[in-house]
């Protein structure tokens, strides 16, 4: 990658939330914690679901994939953030910028395509429960998460390559708080229509694909629900899938939030802003919404802390 004047770029300025001195010390404090919080809450689902029998089930065997990938993708760009805040310096290396933007892509697609798995493993769970066990069987779950993850990469690798034959111009700064693609493409200086393009087909084929999936399972679970005779019975169908349905709402809520509020006021520092919530909040929140709304996933935890206390 080169500059418009054909002089090697060597990094990037990430402006990061807010340029006042004020608030950084507010700004390090709030995403330290948020990011202990992530780390430490992501951290004890995937030891309570290894560590307990009960829960070596298909559906918790996605959510300590989701847990993995939460702790993975707020580790790409936290981390960053506050050692630029701590140091009061705005520098990543131009190598860092490509290595964050490829990881924060293939975190973020593999939460999505985790996220629509976890939907379709809820509607075989509810509309075909007595063929459950066949049909999520431990080859099936395997293979599943194992695409899910070799997607991601692949695609993520593409889009590093595409981002790699561009140039750019002497304004190297970057409205956000980590190298996100989008940023990336506006500052090249050169043709950014094929990576546009690229940019757009995925998102389609990989948000839109994995949110229709997901709109498609729940209406057959909302079908098979309401099909229930007894109300016990169906309160306990939509229980299994309610902590699944939240955490759905929550990512796709948020991203669509940063999307169309991006889309219509065009203001990347409000857009950064925005996107703390799909990127940071998203993750910190998915650990409580588990295990507040799972009695296995508490009585897991509880079972693990009195051990550790041991």
């Amino acid at each position: 990658m080169v500059q418009g004047n054909d002089t090697p770029t060597s990094e990037f300025l990430l402006l990061g939330l807010s340029e006042a001195p004020e608030l950084q010390p507010v700004l390090f404090g709030l995403f330290l914690c948020m990011y202990l919080i992530t780390v430490l809450g992501n951290l004890l689902i995937i030891l309570a679901v290894s560590s307990d029998s009960h829960l070596h089930t298909p559906m918790y065997f996605f959510l300590s994939n989701l847990s993995l990938a939460d702790i993975c993708i707020t580790s790409t760009t936290i981390p960053k953030m506050l050692v630029n805040i701590q140091t009061q310096n705005k520098a990543i290396t131009y190598a860092g910028c490509i290595t964050q933007m490829f990881f924060f892509i293939f975190f973020g697609v593999v939460d999505t395509l985790l996220l629509t798995v976890m939907a379709y493993d809820r509607y075989v769970a509810i509309c075909h429960p007595l063929h459950y066990k066949i049909i999520m069987n431990p080859w099936l779950c395997g293979l599943l998460v194992l695409v899910s993850w070799i997607t991601s990469s692949l695609y993520s690798l593409l889009q590093s390559l595409m981002v790699l034959q561009l140039s750019f111009c002497a304004d190297l700064e970057i409205p956000h708080f980590f190298c996100e693609l989008n940023q990336m493409s506006q500052l090249a200086s050169s043709d950014t229509f094929l990576n546009d393009m690229v940019m757009y087909l995925a998102t389609g084929l990989l948000a839109g694909g994995p949110l229709s999936g997901i709109l498609y399972s729940y209406s057959k679970i909302v079908t098979s629900i309401c099909a229930i005779s007894s109300a016990q019975g169906k309160y306990k169908a939509f229980s299994t899938c309610a902590s699944h349905l939240s955490v759905v709402s929550l990512f796709y809520g948020t991203s669509l939030g940063v999307y169309l509020s991006s889309a219509s006021t065009h203001n990347s520092q409000s857009s950064a802003t925005a996107s703390v919530m799909y990127s940071v909040v998203t993750p910190m929140l998915n650990p409580f919404i588990y295990s507040l709304r799972s009695r296995d996933i508490k009585g897991a935890l509880r079972r693990l802390v009195g051990v550790a206390a041991l």
